[in-house]
């Protein structure tokens, strides 16, 4: 049977959530609300995750209706009874999780625990400071479980492939920022020489906040050129941001194509044993290697 975290599929997880660590109790009660409550593979435990998605989605939205202010005028009971109804739920199944595992304080001090501890603790502190209820958002990282619950493996791949891409070309796009800071200084300064505090330019800080702007494409507008100068440095701005949006995206393409043509070429051919030159001893040559790279002799 798969358990959450598993990697079976040949997928890594994203987020370890591996019940397996928490302890899995005998036969009895607490072995049945165990299957019920971490096991996603069977029908009762599929139920349980479905339902518990749908609660939180519900709760995440009462809690959105509730900032409306004619909602939270006209209806502040029916929503308040509604939230504290999906609190009492919640806490009813934190104290089940760690009532049915063998190793409670494992699964508390862990990623869900904490998630799912977060969940319920808004609602207590607002008795105490009015407005925290706010921070009942953070219940939408516990859909997370979504990835178990549905078996998304491929899609959790995907994030495990993208993660290694940023991880792999981090330095090539920090070279690139570093770039992108030296011209937002560079023209910034220049707009602030070009256009002067009586345009709104009334420090480099703030033209380099105006450089940013125009670099990006955003144009708030609260801050324009006025002179022949200036716009035509900000149109120059403009089209220069349209090149430079694309460069961190083909950077991260880029790596994401190397390791999809590094899995592949893994797939296409075998593994085979690390072999050493029986002449010289030396280890570590390539898989399809007919020399000893140290010593030139004939591999086997």
């Amino acid at each position: 049977m798969t358990h959450e975290g598993d990697d079976s599929d040949g997928a890594p997880p994203y987020v370890s959530q591996s019940p397996a660590e928490y302890g899995k109790p005998p036969a009895g009660l607490r072995r049945r609300m165990y299957d019920v409550i971490f096991e996603a593979d069977t029908p009762a435990g599929r139920r349980f995750d479905i339902a518990l998605v749908l609660a939180i989605l519900f709760s995440i939205l009462v809690v959105v209706l509730d900032s409306v202010p004619w909602l939270h005028r006209d209806h502040a009971a029916l929503l308040n009874g509604l939230e504290w109804g999906f609190t009492a739920l919640f806490t009813a199944e934190y104290a089940a999780r760690i009532a049915c595992v063998q190793r409670p304080w494992r699964y508390a001090t862990g990623f869900y625990g904490v998630i799912d501890l977060l969940a319920v603790l808004p609602s207590y502190f607002s008795l105490l400071m009015p407005g925290t209820e706010l921070l009942l958002d953070i219940r939408i990282l516990r859909l997370l479980r979504v990835f178990r619950i549905f078996k998304l493996t491929l899609y959790i791949e995907e994030y495990t492939r993208l993660g290694e891409a940023l991880s792999a070309s981090r330095r090539k796009i920090l070279v690139f920022l570093s770039v992108v800071l030296m011209a937002i200084l560079i023209l910034g300064t220049i707009m602030y020489v070009v256009e002067g505090p009586k345009n709104g330019y009334t420090s480099i800080p703030v033209a380099m906040y105006w450089a940013t702007v125009t670099m990006t494409t955003v144009g708030y507008g609260d801050i324009t050129p006025h002179t022949n100068l200036g716009k035509a440095i900000a149109s120059f701005m403009m089209l220069l941001g349209w090149g430079i949006l694309a460069v961190p995206t083909g950077i991260v393409t880029a790596e994401l194509s190397a390791h999809r043509n590094d899995r592949r070429r893994g797939a296409a051919r075998p593994a085979r044993p690390a072999r050493a030159c029986a002449a010289c001893g030396s280890t570590g040559h390539e898989a399809d290697a007919r020399f000893c790279k140290d010593c030139g002799a004939a591999l086997s």
